[in-house]
């Protein structure tokens, strides 16, 4: 009975490396395929107009309304003015300081925010076609590139994921079509 069950134990490791060895592995940088993608043009535009109408014009509201209110506190009128409102007063100009001095994050942070918001949807018509190339081409495992390290040998997955999204790629990185 042991030799069975030393047998079935045996028999099971077998079938099972003899299963993990037949997946295949594939691999793609997500980036570089978001790079070929028509609709990046309209995102940096977009990000480009976002940065002027939004992002600058803040700022410069900020600066108007730190002038405004320091003026208002550097005046003959505070002598007159409530304490309450002068506090109130006070208390924004330090929230307005506040923001002035860490602009550049605040800018970044937006300018991350809406970029990112742009991106999701081609991030999304991405992944998607990577997911449906490696279930037509049988791949069990699809690793991003720039992840990889060390790997064994594994198949570029950028010529089909591009075909199947109409993506045209330069000369240089579509002469590695493996014929599969």
């Amino acid at each position: 009975m042991n030799k069975f069950k030393l047998f079935l134990i045996t028999a099971l490791i077998v079938f099972a490396s003899g299963t993990a060895m037949a997946q295949k592995a594939a691999y793609i940088s997500v980036d570089q395929v978001v790079g070929y993608m028509p609709q990046l043009k309209s995102i940096d535009s977009a990000m480009q107009k976002y940065q002027i109408d939004s992002i600058a014009t803040e700022y410069e509201m900020l600066v108007r309304d730190y002038k405004y209110r320091d003026s208002i506190l550097g005046s003959k009128d505070t002598l007159t003015m409530p304490k309450s409102v002068k506090d109130q007063h006070q208390q924004v100009l330090q929230n307005v300081a506040y923001q002035l001095q860490n602009w550049q994050t605040i800018s970044q942070n937006a300018y991350q925010s809406k970029q990112n918001e742009l991106l999701e949807p081609i991030y999304r018509k991405v992944m998607t076609a990577i997911q449906t190339v490696a279930k037509e081409k049988g791949y069990s495992y699809v690793y991003d590139k720039s992840v990889l390290i060390v790997a064994p040998p594994a198949d570029d997955l950028l010529p089909f994921v591009a075909q199947r999204l109409n993506i045209k790629l330069p000369p240089s990185t579509s002469a590695g079509i493996p014929n599969k």
